[in-house]
């Protein structure tokens, strides 16, 4: 899906179209899980499934610390343990878990507002019948 956002916020990271195995982010196309922010992007991110996903994985959240997270677990909505989160919210980072679309179109927005957001996106993997 291509993303068609009109913001007056020049230079910040914006995505630009998701799809399987791809995910673009100011013209550069991404195919690992990856962490985004309005000014910094971490690509190659370790776990490549939300379900690899462990709390120290969420470190960097707790450096950058954004208002709110957002998590793209994939094709699918996929909850992680609590207990992984945890450490998000002690520190008080807001944290949405949702299906990577959906997480990219929120991210897009928020941007847009002005927010101090971040999102880890996971892949959105194909379907093979």
């Amino acid at each position: 899906m291509k993303l068609e956002i009109d913001s007056n916020q020049e230079g910040y990271n914006k995505i630009d179209a998701y799809s399987a195995g791809n995910i673009v982010i100011a013209g550069r196309n991404f195919t690992r899980s990856l962490i985004v922010t309005p000014r910094a992007l971490l690509s190659g991110w370790p776990p490549a499934v939300i379900t690899e996903m462990k709390a120290e994985h969420l470190d960097p959240f707790l450096e950058i610390m954004p208002e709110v997270l957002l998590i793209g677990t994939g094709q699918k909505l996929v909850f992680p343990d609590q207990e992984i989160l945890l450490p998000l919210f002690r520190a008080g980072i807001g944290c949405e878990i949702m299906d990577t679309g959906a997480a990219c179109r929120s991210y897009n927005f928020l941007v847009g507002e002005g927010r101090h957001v971040a999102a880890a996106l996971f892949m959105i993997q194909e379907i093979s019948l």
